[in-house]
């Protein structure tokens, strides 16, 4: 990838693709002119990062196909909005490396640092950027680690850098002798013939890739390095490499390297990349994305990360909060970390995460959730008191919804956060500072007219008072407050477009209920780095309807019209089911899984109308509505479905409901799986890595948290209920025409699924077809698999219901 730089930077992995990304876009999009809407809409921009000084925004934007390949390129361009005022809409290209990702600013806005694959694997670079100019002046790849090294933090004085790099436990040292056993390893492992593991306990395997006896690490290294160039491992050398004092080789050979020099004032030895997560344990737990796990404390003595150290991780959800100093002593020996960390929530059983200290320092905020086991509970938002040690919940009164990323007021008064909602993701915000926080405010604060209280929409909470942020609908994400605290920075995005960058110019918070903001202050949007692809490309607005749904219970669905729609003419539907279960459809854009894609013209018509429905287990409408699909996965939600189609055939004259067909990905798969055994009136069916036989599928999932929860236990425990809701047991009843897909590295739902699936429709004769990647896992990421997959899905459905 490649960094685009400015006041903000952005980043886009394209492995993400979920809420959580941004739109980019890049030189080649800009001049995209490809045939294929698919073609023209995978650009994609990540979350910004401003710097210190709000005189440059990055990013990384750009994914674009290679002829003959399924790689991305992202470019890092620089924004130059006006550093007060935040209106210009200028990138350029300042890094354009075709793997540069993840920028972060230095504090001082002078450097920033980032992920890159050109030389040695995953490493962290930092680049020089010269503010007048808006250029950068020099790079210089500050690791060299054999295990490598990604998600780069800066401590807040600039001097270190903490990332984190999958090592072996067992080597745990000190950390000469930690890196030096780590590179012999990787070196033995890459070198073998054999390629045979042995597992000793479970999640031997996560999401799309084999551990190998290998465990996240948190490690810390001092950004200037030493006058040497060497090449080693264990201190470090110019170029951040590691220095082994133990290695017999050379610094041409892979292990070691002469002894490292002093730096160019010649001050003290070269420092070692340390440790501070020592242990058999993901520390940091793993994540598909959304706010780091980690972070440093204002002052940069203290790190606080997210680890789960119960016995067996794949049946617990009990991830805490750990604190340990950045400097343990001069040996940073496994013991003396060990000793020096501390379990800030080891009182809570279910998941913390998502540390941020207040930038005061005397809180952490962070996420939790109350029941053991359930990855769906209801996200809060906590604050740990560092001085006295006690926690609190925030907005335990009327927010029943789960709380998203979140950002501190640089004052440390106030919390801005997202929630979903209803299919979008408004903006909140409440006081903490000072005696506010703890006390309940006089509910004479809340008396105010009708169209005061609409205006704020303030809910009265036991221990904080929620305003909304007043923006327009959408999903609005990746929150940050700049220009000492009177500018709000976030991204939103809609169905019908990526991500953008927006500010929003604020006041100083404070407790009277008044609206924070200036009087008739509108987001400004800094950047439309999409524009380009999407003036070649017409796509049509979400439009949501409610109807009563299983148990009575009103239930949301959408709809999206495909392109130049005809009132007079019938459409075809392609009716989409999310996954999760805990997942909701809304007005937030998707690279995979596009409704706008789905509804788009293909060669055997004008394309088609598209109906979604958030059933009963979907989030953003309270906890109860999620909760209701434990241990019901083909109740309720079933029903939902049925009733919401049925609704959409009966108030949309334009829907041929002779021509439907069902298609979903995970729990949408599995739901597509028992749609089939339980209804005829579906022409076709797309069942992507769903499950299909529930009692073989715990057997073969990582995290069997998930499982156990949904199934109210281990199938040899409670076969009943596995049996219940299992699609392979309707099998007989199949007769719909189904495409299977599934992907060789999904690891949540394995591949034998598909492949279960795909025989039983076979063997009853059923008009089948799978399609098959051997290097995709549950989510198809690479661009020219994401083409086939539409095009081989698109032509399946074509096929049944297209004229």
């Amino acid at each position: 990838m490649g960094l685009v730089g400015g006041s903000i930077e952005i980043s886009a992995p394209i492995s993400a693709f979920s809420r959580s990304i941004t739109p980019r876009r890049s030189r080649t999009c800009a001049a995209c002119t490809c045939p294929a809407l698919t073609e023209r809409m995978i650009c994609l921009v990540w979350v910004p990062h401003p710097s210190p000084v709000l005189a440059r925004v990055g990013d990384t934007n750009d994914k674009t196909l290679k002829a003959g390949s399924s790689t991305t390129q992202d470019h890092s361009q620089a924004n130059d909005p006006a550093s007060v005022g935040m209106t210009a809409n200028k990138e350029r290209e300042i890094i354009s490396d075709q793997d540069a990702d993840r920028p972060r600013w230095a504090p001082d806005g002078k450097r920033f640092a980032f992920v890159s694959n050109k030389e040695k694997g995953s490493q962290i670079w930092v680049a020089d950027f010269d503010g007048a100019s808006g250029t950068v002046t020099a790079k210089h790849r500050l690791t060299n680690i054999a295990t490598e090294a990604s998600g780069e933090l800066w401590s807040p004085d600039g001097k270190n850098i903490l990332f984190k790099s999958d090592v072996y436990p067992e080597c745990d040292a000190t950390p000469a002798k930690e890196s030096a056993c780590n590179a012999k390893k990787v070196d033995e492992a890459r070198n073998s013939k054999v390629k045979a593991q042995i597992f000793t306990h479970l999640l031997y395997r996560h999401w799309n890739a084999y551990k190998e006896g290998k465990q996240t690490h948190l490690f810390v290294i001092p950004v200037e390095g030493c006058a040497t160039n060497h090449v080693g491992r264990g201190a470090l050398t110019r170029a951040g490499e590691l220095y082994s004092p133990d290695a017999a080789q050379s610094a041409a050979g892979r292990v070691g390297a002469p002894a490292p020099t002093r730096d160019e004032k010649g001050s003290g030895p070269c420092s070692v990349a340390r440790d501070l997560t020592p242990g058999d344990y993901d520390a940091p737990v793993f994540s598909l994305g959304g706010q780091d796990n980690y972070a440093f404390s204002p002052d940069r003595q203290e790190i606080c990360y997210a680890s789960n150290h119960d016995r067996e991780p794949a049946i617990s959800t009990n991830n805490d909060l750990f604190t340990v100093p950045v400097r343990v002593g001069a040996g940073d020996s496994p013991a003396q970390v060990l000793a020096a960390t501390k379990d800030i929530t080891s009182e809570n059983k279910a998941a913390d995460n998502t540390p941020l200290y207040s930038p005061d320092g005397k809180y952490i905020a962070y996420r939790a959730q109350q029941r053991p086991g359930y990855e769906s509970d209801r996200w809060r938002l906590m604050l740990y008191d560092r001085k006295t040690a006690k926690t609190y919940d925030t907005l335990r009164g009327d927010l029943d919804r789960w709380v998203g990323s979140f950002t501190w007021a640089p004052d440390s008064k106030a919390i801005y956060l997202s929630t979903e909602d209803k299919g979008e993701s408004p903006i909140r915000y409440f006081f903490v500072g000072g005696d506010l926080f703890g006390e309940k405010h006089d509910a004479s604060d809340a008396q105010q007219t009708g169209s005061q209280q609409e205006k704020h929409k303030f809910i009265e909470q036991e221990w904080a008072r929620l305003y909304s942020v007043e923006v327009e609908g959408g999903y609005n994400d990746d929150l940050t407050i700049v220009g000492n605290g009177t500018r709000l920075l976030f991204t939103r995005m809609s169905i019908s477009a990526p991500n953008e960058i927006q500010v929003l110019s604020i006041r100083r918070p404070t407790i009277e209920p008044k609206r924070p903001f200036d009087d008739g202050a509108t987001p400004i949007v800094l950047t439309r780095l999409n524009d380009s692809v999407l003036s070649q490309v017409s796509m049509s607005p979400l439009e949501s309807f409610w109807f009563p749904g299983a148990n009575g219970d009103k239930v949301q669905g959408f709809l999206v019209r495909p392109p130049n729609f005809d009132p007079n003419k019938k459409y075809p539907v392609k009716f989409l089911i999310h996954g999760g279960p805990q997942g909701a459809w809304g007005d937030d854009w998707s690279y995979r899984w596009n409704p706008e894609l789905f509804a788009a013209p293909t060669s055997s018509g004008p394309g088609y109308v598209v109906i979604m429905i958030n059933f009963h287990g979907s989030t953003g409408y309270g906890q109860k509505f999620i909760d209701a699909i434990n241990g019901d996965w083909g109740g309720a939600a079933f029903e939902d479905l049925m009733k919401g189609l049925d609704y959409a055939e009966q108030h949309y004259p334009f829907i041929d409901k002779d021509r439907e067909c069902a298609l979903g990905a995970s729990y949408g798969g599995y739901m597509a799986n028992w749609i089939i055994g339980h209804t005829n009136r579906f022409k076709c069916i797309v069942s992507h890595d769903g499950m299909f036989n529930t009692e073989s599928a715990w057997g073969d999932t990582e995290e069997l948290w998930f499982n156990e929860w949904e199934f109210k236990g281990t199938p040899y425990a409670n076969r009943e209920q596995y049996r219940k809701w299992s699609p392979h047991l309707s099998a007989t009843n199949f007769k719909t025409p189904t495409l299977v897909v599934h992907g060789q590295l999904d690891y949540r739902l394995d591949v034998s699924q598909g492949f279960d699936l795909f025989t039983t429709l076979q063997r009853q004769g059923v008009p089948s077809k799978m399609l098959y990647f051997p290097d995709e896992g549950h989510w198809v990421l690479k661009p020219q698999n994401s083409q086939v997959w539409y095009k081989t899905v698109n032509d399946w459905v074509d096929q049944w219901v297209g004229k």
